[in-house]
């Protein structure tokens, strides 16, 4: 069934389950935000990309943090489910801001927890060629949303994550990318060692070209 909601398009990806703290300050969307919270009512990020909005992420609106003088707010929001836009109106009647007529997304938690543990061990791969810390990693609670922001995807990536249904694709997708990703990192290191060692010594092995 579909259903009618505000929308906040932004050139950004939001993952279920993403917390994201927001400057509100243009007029339509401090209108947004106070029929939200007056109406207890969710709304909805689409990603604007290469000039269309297709798809995005619905928000629950958790805590104002500040409201300034001038009406600005500062906010703190949580991705809840992907939505397909079936229609876009801007602005809706009688209001300053935009909304669409949206269908759910089923979210598909099919992925194994072997697939997880390969996805999670490729992170601390990446996050060890890069010399960064990650903390450890609870397989229970992963998801391929979880580090999705974290692992060197671009939008257009990030945008075809979202709108991947099930968890055990999306977890193949992320392999996929780590297997574009990784080989590139090497190389890099392998160049800046090369660098390092411009003007030094080097012992080479000679070539045995006999027999």
């Amino acid at each position: 069934m579909n259903r009618i909601i505000p929308l906040f398009p932004l050139q950004l990806v939001v993952f279920p389950d993403e917390e994201l703290p927001i400057h509100v300050f243009e007029d339509r969307y401090l209108q947004l935000i106070k029929d939200c919270k007056r109406g207890k009512l969710n709304f909805g990020i689409p990603v604007f990309f290469e000039g269309k909005i297709e798809f995005g992420t619905e928000m629950i609106i958790k805590k104002i943090v500040r409201t300034y003088e001038n009406g600005v707010m500062d906010i703190v929001c949580k991705g809840k489910r992907v939505f397909k836009v079936e229609k876009f109106f801007n602005p809706i009647p009688n209001k300053l801001y935009a909304g669409g007529e949206v269908t759910f997304m089923p979210r598909k938690n099919d992925g194994t927890q072997q697939q997880k543990q390969k996805v999670i061990d490729l992170i601390y791969q990446l996050y060890n060629s890069i010399d960064v810390t990650v903390a450890s990693i609870d397989i229970e609670t992963f998801s391929s949303f979880s580090f999705a922001h974290k692992i060197g995807m671009n939008i257009e990536d990030e945008y075809k994550l979202i709108q991947i249904k099930s968890e055990n694709a999306r977890l193949r997708y992320l392999e996929k990318h780590f297997t574009k990703v990784l080989p590139v990192l090497k190389q890099i290191n392998r160049t800046k060692e090369l660098i390092q060692m411009n003007g030094h010594f080097k012992n080479l092995d000679p070539l045995d070209f006999s027999g």
